[in-house]
């Protein structure tokens, strides 16, 4: 199951989108926003596959609001100006629907996300499982590098690339924090942070909301999220003596 937000300041809107989605039996609407701060705070409680995103909005358009997100999920966007098609394309979005939207062209932009989705699950099922290869491959720099679990300091979410940190260097390359969580195993993988999961072997400290690493030598702080603190403390709280 796809669960699925919709971000519009108009009703009919929603209303329409929200009777097209109950057709479609993959994908469940979570909720429905009037702007880009609900959904934020929607986005921060739940685990959202799938935005349906208006670009006109107030105070915050649909651009930049995408655009600030540092783990966003598939977007199809939903406006009247088509004149925006080119933005939303270059921040990645699955689909760009233009008002009023037809049901058929609807269905089209949403069995592409569920084609996605599919494409995603499968993938899941070949992770580096504990106690499976020690390493896996990520594409970078035009090649497929080869990248040692043990070696990794923790892992950072930039957009829609992720920066692999190692001892002395680091790894850059496309795809989603969850998509790279989803494939870490969990014995020594932790994520702490919307843009931060951490080896738990390469912790040097905790203090505060802050976890401590060694970084090339130096020791770099990251910070833990409010819902990631308490499995975090949890699993500290083990290792204590």
């Amino acid at each position: 199951m796809i669960n699925a937000i919709i971000v519009d300041d108009e009703p009919l809107a929603q209303d329409v989108l929200e009777t097209y989605l109950e057709k479609i039996s993959e994908i469940e609407l979570v909720a429905k926003c009037d702007n880009a701060f609900e959904a934020n705070e929607v986005l921060k409680k739940e685990d959202i596959d799938l935005m349906f995103l208006d670009i006109n909005m107030p105070q915050l358009t649909g651009t930049d609001f995408l655009r600030g997100l540092s783990d966003p999920p598939v977007t199809i966007f939903t406006t009247a100006y088509p004149n925006y098609a080119l933005d939303g394309f270059e921040l990645n979005a699955l689909d760009y629907l233009v008002k009023p939207i037809s049901m058929d062209r609807f269905l089209q932009a949403c069995n592409r996300a569920v084609e996605q989705a599919e494409l995603k699950q499968k993938a899941k099922a070949l992770p580096v499982q504990d106690g499976g290869p020690g390493y896996f491959f990520v594409k970078a720099d035009k090649k497929l590098v080869r990248v040692n679990l043990d070696e990794i300091v923790y892992i950072e979410g930039l957009k829609d690339y992720v920066i692999i940190r190692l001892p002395d260097d680091r790894v850059i390359t496309l795809q989603t924090m969850k998509s790279l969580e989803d494939k870490l195993p969990t014995t020594n993988f932790q994520r702490i942070h919307r843009s931060y999961i951490v080896n738990l072997e390469r912790i040097e400290a905790l203090q505060g909301n802050m976890v401590e690493v060694k970084e090339k030598g130096k020791i770099t702080s990251l910070p833990v999220g409010k819902s990631y603190r308490d499995t975090l403390a949890e699993r500290i709280e083990k290792l204590k003596l």
